[in-house]
Order: C-alpha cells, then sequence, then structure tokens
C-alpha cells in the first residue's frame, strides 16, 4: 500500500493526502531515487520542539479549550505532527520574559534552589505529553551560569564561568534535573552550554575549546557521582564549529568518556559538510538538532521559511542527526514576547487577541519528517540523481518513509526503485511524503 502526503506552495495542499492517481503521469522522468533496506544509518530519537517560557504565557493568554487544540496540533501523533522530543532552558534565556535564576542572589549552598517560576512550562510539559500518549524527552541547555559566577559579573554579554565555580556550576545541573523529575518531567540529557561562542545582549556565556573541556570532566564526574543517567552533549551551537569543537572535547580520553555526541544549531549558514565531517570523525558519537527558527519576526506567508525547514532537516537527516528539536513551540504574532526583542517566527503563531491559531508554512514541513518518521526508525540507504533533496527511513512498524522535496520552479517525474517501483509527479515548490506498507 502507498499513500502520499503533499505540501505545495500557491496550492491548498498542506500536508493533505494526494490521490495517487494524480501523481502518474507522462511527465518525463528526470530524478531517480533508489532505495537499499540493506544499508542503514542512525535511529530517529524523534521531533519537537522548546518549551520556552514564551511559548507558556502565550498559551495562558488564551481561552483553555484553543490552548488544548494548539496543544493538540503539535504532539497528537494522529491529528497533530506527533512531537515527542522537547526542550527547555535552564533558568532564564531571552525566551523568557526576563532574565531569572532558581537561587537567591549569591547562594553557593543553592539551599534556596526552586524551579517554582518554571511551573507553567512544566504543566505545559504534561499536557503535551497526554497528547503525545507518551512522556516528551526533554533536553535542557543553560543560557548563562549565575552572574556572580563568571567573569564580568554579568548574565548578558557573554563573560566565562570562574573554574572556582565549576563544582558549584555542576551541582546547579544536578539541582535542576532532581527538581524536574520532582515535578515528574525526566530530563534525557543536557547540553554544556547554549551557544558557546555568542556573545550576546541576553543571557549568554562564552566556553573556548579549553572551558568546555575544562567543565566537561567536573560537569561528567559530577554525573557520575551523583549516578545520573542524563546524557551530556557538547557545542550546542552553530555548524560551522562543530568539528572544531568535537576534535578538543573527543581528543581528551577522560572527557570523551562522558560525553554522549554533539548538538547544534542552523543559524549563520548552511555548511552541512561540517555534519557530514562530524559523523566521519566521530562515528561513535551521536548528533542531535537542538535549535532553529527564521529570526527578525513573524514572516506571516513567507513560504520559503518552510523550505528552509525542509532543505535543513533533509540533509542533517542524510548525515547522522537523530533529531530534530525546533525553538519556540508557540510564539504571538508580534515574534515574542522577547525581553530583549530578539524576534523570531514559530511554527505555530498565536494571534492572542483574536485567539487565534495561525499555522505557517514550517508547520506543515515539519510535520512532513515528525508525522511519519517515528522514535526508533532507522534510516536507509537512497542513491539519488544529483542535487536531488530526498531521505528515506524504515519504522519500527516495518513501514517505509520516503520525504522528496522540490525547491525548483518546474515539476519533476520521479522514478522510485527499490521498496517499490513507481513513478510520481513532484510539483514545483513542493514537498511530498510517500509512506510504503506492506
Amino acid at each position: 500500500m502507498i499513500r502520499c502526503y503533499v505540501t505545495q506552495k500557491d496550492t491548498p495542499f498542506k500536508l493533505n493526502e494526494k490521490d495517487l492517481s494524480l501523481q502518474s503521469d507522462d511527465l518525463p522522468v528526470e530524478k531517480h531515487i533508489r532505495i537499499d533496506q540493506g544499508i542503514t544509518g542512525q535511529t530517529i530519537l524523534g521531533f519537537g520542539g522548546a518549551f520556552t517560557e514564551a511559548s507558556a504565557y502565550n498559551l495562558s493568554r488564551i481561552d483553555e479549550s484553543i490552548q488544548d487544540r494548539a496543544i493538540k496540533a503539535y504532539f497528537d501523533p494522529e491529528e497533530g505532527l506527533g512531537y515527542t522530543l522537547g526542550r527547555v532552558s535552564i533558568h532564564g534565556c531571552d525566551f523568557s520574559l526576563g532574565s531569572y535564576l532558581y537561587i537567591d542572589d549569591y547562594d553557593d549552598t543553592l539551599e534556596s534552589f526552586s524551579v517554582d517560576r518554571d511551573l507553567r512550562i512544566i504543566d505545559l510539559i504534561k499536557r503535551a505529553s497526554t497528547y503525545a500518549k507518551t512522556d516528551i524527552r526533554i533536553l535542557a541547555s543553560p543560557w548563562t551560569p549565575p552572574f556572580w559566577m563568571k567573569d564580568n559579573h554579568s548574565p548578558i554579554r557573554g563573560g566565562k564561568l570562574l573554574p572556582a565555580y565549576d563544582q558549584t556550576w555542576a551541582n546547579y545541573f544536578v539541582r535542576f534535573i532532581q527538581a524536574y523529575e520532582t515535578h515528574g518531567i525526566d530530563i534525557f540529557a543536557v547540553t554544556v552550554q547554549n551557544e558557546p561562542q555568542a556573545s550576546q545582549r541576553w543571557d549568554s556565556c562564552i566556553y573556548d575549546d579549553d572551558d568546555e573541556l575544562r567543565f566537561v570532566k567536573v560537569l561528567g564526574r559530577t554525573f557520575e557521582r551523583e549516578k545520573l543517567k542524563q546524557k551530556i552533549y557538547i557545542w550546542d551551537h552553530n555548524r560551522d564549529g562543530m568539528v572544531g569543537r568535537a576534535k578538543a572535547i573527543y581528543g581528551d580520553r577522560e572527557a570523551t568518556r562522558y560525553v554522549h555526541g554533539t548538538a547544534f544549531h542552523w543559524y549563520e549558514n548552511e555548511q552541512f559538510i561540517e555534519v557530514e565531517k562530524h559523523r566521519a570523525l566521530f562515528p561513535d558519537k551521536h548528533l542531535l538538532f537542538t535549535e532553529g527558527c527564521q529570526e527578525n519576526g513573524p514572516h506571516f506567508g513567507d513560504y520559503s521559511v518552510g523550505e528552509r525547514y525542509g532543505r535543513n532537516m533533509i540533509r542533517d537527516l542524510q548525515n547522522g542527526t537523530e533529531g530534530y528539536i525546533d525553538w519556540n513551540l508557540f510564539l504571538d504574532d508580534t515574534g515574542g514576547p522577547n525581553h530583549v526583542n530578539n524576534l523570531c517566527s514559530a511554527p505555530m503563531i498565536i494571534k492572542v487577541y483574536n485567539e487565534e491559531l495561525v499555522h505557517m508554512p514550517a508547520y506543515y514541513y515539519i510535520g512532513h519528517f515528525s508525522k511519519f518518521i517515528r522514535p526508533g526508525a532507522v534510516r536507509i540507504k537512497t542513491d539519488l540523481s544529483p542535487d536531488m533533496l530526498c531521505v528515506a527511513f524504515r519504522n519500527v512498524d516495518r513501514s517505509i518513509v520516503i520525504v522528496y522535496m522540490n525547491e525548483s520552479e518546474e515539476d519533476h517525474g520521479v522514478q522510485l526503485e527499490g521498496a517499490i517501483d513507481w513513478t510520481f509527479r513532484a510539483g514545483k515548490r513542493s514537498i511530498s511524503t510517500i509512506v510504503v506498507k506492506d
């Protein structure tokens, strides 16, 4: 049985099933995809988005019935996108309503530690898990240590963690994980630092190679001593620097023992070759995409934003990436709130005063992956004609999922071979997901 789902610019198709009789015609075959199920790659963790304070706040501003529709649209595996992953910040980030900590200022004992500020976020995670029909796997990342633990004595504009505070900061990670567990939320992994090479006007901290190497050892020893099973990812920044940082950390015998893999973002460039290099150099380490969005406001009606998601997801998945976590789940129609006006887009925008949910092109493009490529799926080899955007997976239930994207202004005639033998029309400016079941 074959089913095909399509999203296409300037058409009614938005993640809709398309009649197969409309897919085969006399269009000349110009593209070829050959699938080899005998050669497999990475196993998929899942797809998801970030449970920021801004997202939780935006939901709280609308009627509860509309909140439920919004959560369902992301997390329900049948009627939504089937999200199973999420990300939270360890205390404040730019998409918090303001900078904040879990402890009182200068409390190096951590006795005042409390995640009460995050209760709205925690509640959202629980509601999402209900619709997902499974616990959402949560990754946690800090944007900055507490200000007095840094050499610039500020939560913003970079600065560095003072080595004298390494152990206190590692203990803070432990307290965070334990506090979320008391609220029924399991943190499956952490990153050392969000964007460790970015000195921002918002919460940020600089870790050069030696800084992250030093702190990874302290954090790894601390997790080991506390018998914590959470995975540690390094880098958590753009692709262009991921290989250099990986060499610095994985070249150290002790540090590499503690680190599960490398997290990365997409900003500034699309250097997919760096992801490929990482996979070749460190085949035993894992790759996780942990943040991406369209910057500078909501971008209503901009179809190219959806195409940016599709292109990036296919290329990264081709190169061994195991999961994809988008940035904010829900932003308002200004692209916020953001306490430093760093406004962005999101796959779902809430027009708060109209209580309206807007599904952006990115929502549908992500869905072509997340709805059909399920946790536990393995990538299978595809031999492609040049310049093709395509990736294929085999799910646990043995179904085959092929995602094909056509960014050009012309329709493509595409021949599939291997799992099935079938010719289909890939419309211009479209993305297609083909699901093959026995």
